[in-house]
């Protein structure tokens, strides 16, 4: 599994999701929230932020299954998917993930004929604090 490389802005990002919870920069004057993290507000240009915790809820807005795998560490896996998961609460924040059976699971445990743009989903978190997703059960 890759390791996140953090820089100052998005280490709040990591440091909540080892503890379980996902949360998005946002700007302390507008309210606005924001991802990636970065220094400055886009909509109003302040430089005070806060991290909002998620419910943690989303929508596939798009995902791809990439053949052949990009890093060799994964060839095992593929196909494998990865998908980009539009916020419930923030539905201008997306993320990148990816879309698995339970938290920790080879990133192949879904097969790729049930991913569908739209599909409900939920975080869930790896031991090691990695955020992945799971299809919301009706």
């Amino acid at each position: 599994m890759l390791t996140p490389v953090t820089d100052t802005d998005g280490a709040p990002f990591w440091g909540y999701a080892r503890q379980g919870e996902l949360r998005v920069q946002a700007c302390a004057d507008c309210g606005e929230p924001r991802f990636p993290p970065r220094p400055c507000c886009p909509h109003c240009q302040s430089f005070a932020t806060e991290w909002h915790r998620t419910e943690g809820h989303g929508r596939i807005w798009s995902y791809v299954l990439p053949h052949p795998p990009l890093l060799p560490a994964y060839a095992e896996q593929a196909p494998y998917n990865v998908i980009v998961v539009e916020l419930a609460d923030a539905p201008r924040v997306r993320l990148v993930g990816n879309l698995v059976a339970e938290a920790g699971a080879r990133l192949d445990s879904v097969p790729p004929g049930r991913i569908r743009i739209g599909a409900k989903v939920q975080v869930v978190f790896t031991d090691d604090g990695l955020p992945q997703w799971v299809l919301e059960r009706p």
